[in-house]
């Protein structure tokens, strides 16, 4: 398919359209409102070639490519949410023009001002937590043992990753308990696949957690206080 179309980033309301000056967008478009019913689309203008329904098909079985253009569409979503209140759009929500996103808008208001609602005032934290995987059992030289002594080595690798799996997953259920605790909703989504993560260890925690933005700082104070009592974790 050949032409532009209309990628949506994010909905808002109250944006001065100058506001939105030197944010990009996927494609590497300048942002720029679709604002009707008293709402506000973010959105990009997009090559159809490479974002349009046939492509989009195509390249979303590319982890490198999904993994660019979700980075450059958090990065819009993030940008907006300082400038007011924000609905991130699922990725890859492509229209082919401006009047039907205006149109998405009306339809869709009582929905998307209630999201809106829910989230004035307020920050959404995402937390990923990762632990590093076991040690592997050293190997012993060809020969030393024979069929028994292979088995019992596979075994003691099944069980150590096993173990530490089990750790890990216990680790990540007690802090999202806490940190769900302290913010007002919370969601564990599902762990990213390495690919799309660019990190060797296991995720074993991608949760989303709504804080009142004036206790921003108490919520962060807390990860960094949690974060040494996981075993083997990093976070971000």
């Amino acid at each position: 398919m050949s032409g532009h179309g209309i990628w949506v980033h994010a909905i808002s309301r109250g944006l001065p359209a100058d506001r939105l000056a030197g944010i990009v967008g996927v494609g590497g478009a300048p942002v720029r409102p679709v604002e009707a019913a008293g709402l506000v689309a973010v959105v990009a203008t997009v090559d159809l070639a490479e974002y349009g329904e046939e492509a989009l098909r195509r390249n979303l079985e590319n982890l490198d490519w999904v993994t660019a253009v979700a980075r450059a569409h958090h990065l819009v979503a993030d940008a907006v949410a300082r400038l007011g209140p924000v609905v991130p759009a699922r990725l890859a929500t492509v229209h082919l023009d401006a009047p039907r996103v205006a149109a998405l808008l009306t339809e869709q208001y009582d929905d998307l001002s209630a999201a809106l609602d829910r989230v004035e005032g307020r920050i959404e934290w995402g937390v990923k937590a990762y632990a590093a995987p076991p040690p592997s059992v050293p190997a012993e030289p060809t020969g030393s043992g024979g069929g028994r002594a292979y088995l019992m080595r596979k075994r003691a690798r099944m069980t150590a990753t096993e173990t530490a799996e089990r750790a890990a997953a216990a680790d990540a259920d007690r802090l999202h308990a806490v940190l769900a605790g302290r913010s007002l909703e919370s969601r564990r989504h599902p762990p990213q696949d390495g690919r799309l993560s660019g990190r060797p260890e296991w995720m074993v925690l991608n949760g989303a957690y709504l804080v009142d933005a004036d206790r921003v700082d108490e919520f962060a104070d807390l990860v960094q206080e949690l974060a040494p009592g996981i075993r083997g974790s990093r976070w971000s």
